[in-house]
């Protein structure tokens, strides 16, 4: 076991980790990639016994060019679409055959937040018992960097460009976890490719309830963010530190933090270590952190009710 020891964490300060790898070395991912570092840990706290369904995305790009493969476990690729869908059947099969198999449904925010969002509402209003977990870089990386609906405001993308009138994507980045957390999951979590035993206790924790759960991992693209790729894990951290990714956890409906952010860095910090952002002015980036701060104190007063849904 290797022994994680990392402050702050309201799952606790110190984690046990296997040392046994379910997803090795031999991908074709970025240098600095945050995703594969997070389906190193995703499948360490699963374990054996796990089926992955994986939709189509950068990770099941990089990670199963025919004939190899990174996987040491039982491994699905679906479409964008339909990778909820899959994963639905695999859970009600291995219930008819009386089998106890860990589902794990694995997908980029394009494939969640955007083009397979219908067969996952659909998955979580049905109950069926499996955990998908979105490894969120905030746009449609493979694809060439597109906007998706986890891109923030102003960011710059091939399809939302920064020019001269309209500076990046237009809207506000689409809150999700909140949304899942509405059709009544049981269990709906934050985690960072930054804060890992955060993240560990959390898929544990999921992995023990019965029911749809979502955890929702921010995790760089260093293409795609124009970023220093020495920097996967710092950036993060700032992104955490500067409550632009607020870390909580929702149970049964209540919400609870499970990171505190007691003396923060500005939002602007954190935005000039990408060029996506490197376009913006004064005022946009005031407009940025009045969001930041806005969304930090909604989630706060949603953490002191009994129940949010």
């Amino acid at each position: 076991m290797v022994i994680l020891n990392q402050p702050n964490t309201g799952n606790g300060a110190i984690r046990a980790m296997p040392e046994e790898e379910f997803f090795v070395s031999g991908h074709r991912a970025c240098a600095g990639c945050g995703a594969t570092i997070l389906l190193r840990h995703i499948t360490k706290a699963a374990g054996k016994d796990t089926i992955i369904v994986n939709a189509t995305g950068c990770m099941e790009v990089v990670s199963t060019p025919y004939p190899e493969t990174s996987w040491r476990l039982p491994w699905i690729h679906g479409a964008f679409q339909n990778n909820s869908a899959i994963a639905s059947g695999v859970v009600e099969a291995l219930r008819m055959l009386g089998k106890k198999t860990k589902v794990i449904v694995i997908g980029g925010d394009g494939a969640t937040f955007d083009i397979g969002f219908g067969t996952l509402s659909g998955a979580v209003e049905r109950g069926h018992d499996f955990l998908y977990i979105c490894y969120d870089n905030e746009a449609y990386m493979n694809t060439g960097v597109q906007r998706s609906g986890a891109t923030p405001l102003y960011s710059n993308t091939t399809t939302s460009p920064a020019e001269k009138k309209v500076h990046g994507k237009t809207e506000f980045k689409k809150p999700l976890p909140l949304i899942i957390a509405a059709h009544r999951a049981p269990y709906v979590a934050t985690a960072s490719v930054s804060h890992i035993p955060d993240l560990y206790a959390k898929i544990k924790k999921a992995l023990s309830i019965k029911g749809p759960k979502y955890i929702q991992v921010f995790a760089i693209c260093p293409t795609g963010w124009y970023s220093d790729i020495s920097k996967s894990i710092e950036i993060p951290r700032m992104a955490v530190q500067s409550k632009v990714c607020p870390l909580y956890e929702i149970v049964n409906g209540k919400l609870k933090f499970t990171v505190e952010v007691n003396n923060p860095i500005p939002a602007k910090d954190y935005l000039k270590t990408q060029g996506r952002f490197k376009h913006l002015n004064e005022e946009e980036i005031a407009e940025i952190q009045k969001n930041v701060d806005s969304e930090w104190n909604r989630l706060k007063a949603l953490e002191k009710l009994e129940g949010i849904f």
